[in-house]
């Protein structure tokens, strides 16, 4: 059975392959992005897939996307909370804002869109959230005190609204996805890419595909009985 689906930062790296992959699965697909609308056309352009724009850190912006998109497509019964912003640096240089936009964005913006929609998925007695958090919020990085945190607190948030929603068929999961071959890994120097890759056992970086694979099966019948579960897929990096 084909439903709505909205994923946050849709149109790049995995968000993308997300997109995909739902679609091919049979479920109106609305990719979210931020700011580059050239690449959002791009993306619309070659898939089919419909695009919408708006901060997810923005609350209110969060509201009236989602009211829209369900006025135009109809009731919201998955969402991908994947939308993520890196701002590095070690402490001793970061600034407040380098902070806080990390957070507004990462943590933030899963707040924004559960509230936006996980009422009405109550209300059906049907919903999948799937929220990407990431290998480093598990076991921390160095420079990223703002992601490692954010990232770690969407594994918390995805734990406690599973909570609320499970005796509603609501279904609250996280995928913390190793080091993957997107255009943020890409910008990584090579001589520290390097060394990230020689702590991966299976010996390379993940695939976005991989991580949409993860999804498919969350937001799917079988993964049902899946809740408050962070499926870690990063190639046998960090294992807990």
């Amino acid at each position: 059975m084909g439903r709505v689906a909205i994923v946050t930062g849709g149109t790049r790296g995995i968000g993308e392959a997300i997109c995909h992959r739902l679609k091919k699965q049979g479920h109106t697909v609305i990719a979210n992005y931020g700011g580059n609308d050239e690449k959002a056309k791009a993306f619309a352009d070659e898939t089919g897939i419909a695009v919408r724009k708006w901060d997810v850190g923005d609350h209110e912006a969060c509201l009236e996307g989602c009211a829209s998109v369900e006025e135009e497509f109809g009731p919201v019964d998955i969402v991908i909370n994947n939308a993520g912003i890196t701002r590095d640096g070690t402490l001793h240089k970061m600034t407040f804002d380098d902070w806080n936009d990390v957070m507004r964005v990462n943590l933030g913006g899963c707040f924004n869109m559960a509230k936006a929609t996980f009422p009405g998925m109550r209300e059906r007695k049907w919903g999948r959230i799937v929220n990407i958090g990431s290998i480093n919020g598990q076991m921390g990085q160095y420079g990223q005190v703002n992601y490692a945190a954010a990232k770690s607190g969407i594994h918390g948030f995805t734990k406690a609204l599973a909570q609320e929603g499970a005796k509603f068929g609501v279904t609250v999961n996280a995928i913390a996805p190793g080091y993957v071959d997107t255009d943020m890994v890409a910008a990584v120097p090579d001589a520290v890419l390097e060394k990230i890759v020689a702590k991966i056992p299976v010996g390379r970086l993940g695939h976005a595909e991989e991580i949409a694979r993860g999804v498919a099966f969350l937001t799917s019948d079988n993964g049902a009985f899946v809740t408050g579960s962070t499926m870690s897929i990063n190639g046998g990096q960090h294992m807990y």
